[in-house]
């Protein structure tokens, strides 16, 4: 299915990690313009490499996403190379897990700060150029576990619960404006982080999963390329699973 992004300039955050990277690959094979933030010199370098394998380029900002005023620099300087913002997928992450009794306040506000406060950093210079060109697609990469919480992550799950209420709200805002703006809660996914957790750990995830196993980056990085498309615009507001079944609540 030809999903008519061709030519369309996407933002993906945090395209340096497992999905981001998935993501990215995902949009530039249809045909996007794609540029992501770095913070890490080593991880643009494999990310472009691992581009330029595939025949694709990419846009790499250095930028700390938790700042808004690195953020909204960053989004001009994306619009002068590449051109008008159409696709944005805040995807970044970070984890700093410890039971909440001895959640230090660095770890609660580097999580929220970096899950969260980040989506209005990017978002906010970037829409009102997708307002005025009456189209625009805001993807936000929430988790399993901002739906129905995760002992030892109060900080995670507060964070990216919180961005599906972003999504709801600014959703209602901008939907007659021809923007959509949705939520993708993927489950555990076949990435670096979670094949470093031992196998013994691993089997006991993969035992409560009904499908039997891990997702892998490129079915969220699919989901992620329909809701960018033209053919998603009747979609708005939606928070969707892609879990393997882990979780089926509201």
């Amino acid at each position: 299915m030809d999903l008519g992004l061709s030519g369309k300039v996407a933002v993906v955050t945090g395209g340096t990690g497992g999905i981001g990277t998935a993501i990215c690959k995902r949009l530039a094979a249809e045909g996007c313009v794609v540029a992501t933030n770095y913070r890490s010199e080593e991880k643009a370098a494999a990310l472009e490499a691992a581009m330029a394998e595939k025949g694709w380029k990419i846009g790499l900002y250095l930028c700390d996403i938790t700042d808004a005023g690195q953020c909204e620099k960053m989004a001009q300087q994306v619009e002068a190379d590449l051109g008008p913002v159409a696709v944005l997928v805040n995807n970044a992450g970070i984890t700093r897990d410890t039971t909440f009794r001895k959640m230090t306040a660095d770890k609660w506000h580097a999580v929220i700060d970096t899950n969260l406060n980040s989506a209005y950093n990017v978002t906010r210079p970037l829409i009102n150029g997708m307002l005025e060109r009456q189209f625009g697609r805001i993807v936000n990469i929430s988790s399993i576990n901002g739906q129905k919480g995760q002992l030892g992550q109060t900080n995670y799950s507060a964070a990216k619960a919180g961005l599906h209420g972003f999504t709801m709200a600014l959703a209602q805002e901008v939907a007659r404006k021809g923007i959509t703006v949705n939520t993708v809660s993927p489950g555990y996914v076949a990435t670096e982080m979670v094949m470093a957790v031992p196998q013994e750990i691993r089997n006991q995830i993969i035992a409560q999963i009904p499908v039997s196993r891990l997702g892998e980056p490129d079915e969220i990085a699919q989901l992620i390329a329909f809701l960018a498309s033209e053919q998603a615009g009747f979609i708005t507001g939606a928070d969707i699973s892609i879990n393997g079944g882990h979780h089926m609540g509201c």
